[in-house]
């Protein structure tokens, strides 16, 4: 088994805590720390992660995901590329396209529908990957609008910043296939009325499908966007079928549903590696995001790790991770 990279989400509570888990995660030998972008909710991400690069000096930094649907191109690359140049290189840009009502309210506006939200997140993701890259853009809407936008100062440190899709759509899992350097999968389906919830799609099919819009986006590339899976359950146990009952009664899904999606490590250290290895074979799922507060447990299944340095990305992104 090829060790997969492992990086961690989080949010800060205070000074303290946040700055000793940038420093355990770089210890530990984690790939990145990535905070959450949910205005009103959140933590401001660019800031904390300004906190977390005085603190390191190898980890990764980025949002997870920004919200492309209230994130103006020019605003978003000027954060990133200050990030890359406190940290030395080190920023990753990741977008998804906004699922929350009340983000799009509080600023005044309406939550497209996902037609609009999918224009929205192309425009948004192309714009400011090109500010990042050194171009000037103008946007003439309805999507978004700038005039001669440049970004002369900061410019990132190392090269190409690396560029992470999070989300489930159709059309942009086949973008993403075709644009992005890593695409995020979350195992999350349709919102649901409360604005903030959404149904789980963790069936193996459903999997398969979407890999499969990345890889048709992917067609003509010398190598597809690596793939990474947000894991949201870790439960290091003797009994997986008993945790994946009670996890399968909490998400409407089945038990066998958990114990093969990448989105839950259930069972033992050495049943969990073993489901990420099939991960690598059946969908090339090398990634993996994990939460703060499954740390502890996290740590016992990386010690099963063979010492092999991780999984591949494309080209383009390799060389700027390796940059950073």
């Amino acid at each position: 088994m090829q060790s997969p990279t492992v990086s961690v989400q989080a949010q800060p509570r205070d000074a303290a805590s946040w700055t000793a888990l940038a420093r355990r995660a770089e210890a530990g030998g984690y790939d990145a720390l990535l905070a959450a972008d949910h205005p009103g909710t959140a933590a401001s991400p660019f800031v904390a992660l300004a906190a977390a690069a005085a603190v390191t000096e190898r980890l990764g930094l980025g949002s997870y995901v920004s919200h492309a649907g209230v994130r103006e191109p020019l605003l978003l690359a000027s954060d990133v590329a200050t990030l890359d140049l406190v940290s030395g290189g080190r920023a990753r840009l990741a977008l998804g396209a906004g699922h929350t009502p009340a983000e799009w309210e509080m600023l005044g506006g309406q939550r497209p529908d996902v037609a609009g939200r999918v224009r929205r997140f192309q425009v948004v993701a192309e714009a400011c990957r090109a500010l990042l890259a050194g171009e000037t853009v103008t946007l003439d809407g309805p999507e978004a609008h700038a005039r001669q936008a440049r970004l002369t100062r900061p410019r990132p440190v190392r090269g190409d910043v690396p560029f992470t899709f999070g989300g489930g759509n159709t059309a942009l899992l086949r973008w993403a296939g075709a644009h992005a350097d890593v695409v995020g999968l979350s195992g999350l389906g349709r919102t649901l009325p409360d604005g903030h919830t959404h149904e789980a799609r963790w069936n193996a099919e459903d999997i398969d499908r979407q890999i499969e819009l990345i890889e048709q986006g992917a067609a003509g590339r010398s190598t597809a966007p690596a793939r990474e899976a947000l894991v949201q359950m870790v439960e290091v146990t003797d009994d997986a079928e008993a945790a994946a009952h009670r996890i399968a009664g909490q998400l409407n899904c089945s038990p066998a549903d958990v114990l093969a999606s990448p989105y839950a490590w259930v069972g033992t250290a050495r049943e969990i590696t073993a489901a990420l290895d099939e991960h690598r074979r059946r969908w090339g799922i090398t990634r993996y995001v994990v939460r703060e507060a499954h740390l502890d447990a996290v740590d016992r299944v990386r010690a099963r790790f063979p010492d092999d340095g991780g999984a591949a990305v494309t080209e383009r992104g390799q060389k700027a991770m390796n940059n950073a």
